[in-house]
């Protein structure tokens, strides 16, 4: 346990990618099984201990330490697993220095707790372990690490400390078990690579680039639209079928009229959405990215909730039909294969996305520009001979958003952000004015949050705001003068019933501090409702 907490505490203070790597691949090399294993899925987020979740760890600091101290101290700290190591206060002649523990035995302890049992177990083990001990003990058993380390990231690490391609472990890892005994054999050379030939298993997705400043011919490359949805990859094997992400979660259980139609062995790479003309969608085609939204993350999903949004895939590419690896063929190939192969699937669950023909580049950006549907995001341009090959690679695929739209809108609340971030206010709620000036029941109402798109020259200039126009405080949020105006970048703008202004926007990003605009002079909502689709 101790060399996983000092793992975990060195990956905090690391910002180097390359660094975060060796020390991970160093560990893995060094520590045996089953730790590793079990140190490895924590990284990756594969474990979820039901008994262990956020509330019972605050309720047990609040039961030692002060409550009004703890929220105090979180909200200093940032982050609530580093607050809780340092704060917790072990019962008297309680010394935190002990034989230390094992991993595995603590990860298998974890596995088999009753909510019960849950209290007195980590309890006892935050009064044993050191402080350093504890935060580790706590991200392990509530699975928000957030030390800057990604699954992928984890799994280079794997790739690079037993000298074996990433693809490949990419490819056997969700047939594979925690605490991975077999990964590691393969890794050492005691055993050959798994094969998962009857279990549907993840594989690396093909990415594009931006089409930023260049021109491509479109005698070379094939347009397709970018559909607003998730992007996932079917797979069918022996009577089994899986959805993946892009970073390989398995969606299946969200999608379960999804995964019961796909019976063709075989693995396509497409964009999830749902069907209907939902908050602002096409009537019988795709609805908006915040219709999908309502099902993401679930575990289980309602009977009226597959009434309502039913779930299809449009298809994008082909990998496997049946057990033939399509994937070294040219994309002009391919197409053909998905073409036959799609008309083998459910019509109202599956279908294509469709080719856009241009006589030239010029012609093709006017179609892109005129394309301002709530299911579209621009186009992606595809090499016509172009392999389907993991990651991004220079020159095959590129993909050519719609230019961002754009509203001012001012900053009404800030809170602190997650780790590097976590001692300035970087994330900031802001609105829209219900009404022109001279309306005498015009208010702001929140129209978004965002925390990305600002260097940090301007991350520090915005805390600076925040700290010296504070007007109060709710917990960890602050509520500010409605003075500064910030130009909010976003993808597109939906009718929204979850919210208080009626609309939500997709990935709003902060383009540029507003100095220069009194904040009297930003946007109305009537204005965003203009550019809802």
């Amino acid at each position: 346990m101790k060399a996983f907490a000092e793992l975990l505490e060195r990956l905090v203070y690391t910002r180097s990618r390359n660094a975060k790597l060796k020390l991970i691949a160093d560990y893995l090399r060094a520590t045996p099984d089953p730790d590793r294993g079990w140190a490895l899925a924590t990284l990756t987020e594969e474990l979820d201990f039901k008994s262990v979740k956020p509330g019972l760890i605050k309720a047990l600091v609040e039961g030692r330490v002060d409550p009004v101290l703890f929220r105090m101290s979180r909200n200093y700290v940032g982050d609530m697993a580093e607050t809780v190591s340092l704060i917790w206060e072990p019962p008297p002649g309680v010394d935190p220095e002990h034989e230390d523990l094992r991993l595995a035995d603590v990860v298998e302890r974890l596995q088999g707790l009753s909510r019960t049992d849950a209290p007195g177990v980590m309890t006892a083990y935050l009064d044993l372990l050191t402080p350093t001990e504890r935060f580790a003990l706590i991200k392990l058993a509530t699975g928000a690490l957030r030390i800057g380390v990604s699954a992928r990231l984890a799994k280079t690490a794997f790739a690079q400390a037993f000298d074996v391609d990433l693809d490949d472990v990419e490819e056997v890892w969700h047939g594979i078990d925690a605490p991975y005994p077999a990964l590691f054999a393969w890794g050492e050379g005691s055993q050959p690579r798994p094969t998962q030939d009857d279990v549907p298993v993840f594989r690396p997705f093909m990415l594009a680039h931006p089409l930023e400043d260049g021109r491509v011919d479109p005698e070379d490359y094939a347009a397709e639209w970018k559909w607003d949805g998730v992007r996932v990859q079917l797979v069918h094997v022996a009577g089994q079928t899986k959805l993946f992400s892009r970073t390989g979660d398995d969606v299946t259980a969200a999608f379960p009229d999804v995964a019961e139609a796909f019976r063709e062995p075989g693995a396509l790479d497409g964009e999830l959405m749902v069907r209907g003309d939902v908050q602002g969608g096409e009537a019988g085609g795709a609805a908006s990215f915040n219709a999908l939204q309502q099902r993401l993350g679930r575990k289980t999903v309602s009977k009226k909730m597959l009434a309502e949004a039913p779930a299809f895939v449009r298809a994008y590419d082909i990998l496997f039909d049946g057990p033939e690896d399509l994937r070294a063929l040219p994309w002009t190939e391919r197409r053909a294969r998905l073409e036959a192969f799609a008309r083998r699937l459910p019509e109202d669950r599956f279908d294509l996305s469709q080719t856009v023909e241009a006589e030239d580049f010029d012609h093709l950006a006017g179609i892109r520009e005129g394309a301002r549907s709530a299911a579209i995001e621009g186009l992606m341009l595809k090499r016509k001979d172009s392999a389907y090959v993991p990651g991004r690679k220079t020159g095959l695929w590129y993909k050519w958003k719609r230019d961002p739209l754009l509203a001012d809108c001012v900053v009404m609340y800030a809170q602190r952000g997650s780790g590097r971030r976590s001692s300035y206010f970087s994330d900031y709620t802001f609105g829209c004015w219900t009404g022109p000036e001279d309306d005498p029941e015009r208010r702001l109402l929140p129209v978004g949050k965002a925390y990305s798109g600002i260097t940090d020259e301007e991350l520090k200039q915005l805390d600076k705001f925040v700290r010296a126009n504070t007007i109060d405080r709710f917990g960890p949020v602050r509520e500010v003068e409605k003075s500064l105006v910030l130009e909010i970048a976003f993808d597109s703008i939906h009718a929204s019933r979850r919210h208080k202004s009626g609309i939500a926007m997709r990935f709003p990003r902060i383009n540029r501090i507003r100095t220069d605009k009194p904040a009297e002079e930003a946007d109305e909502i009537v204005t965003l409702e203009k550019m809802i689709s």
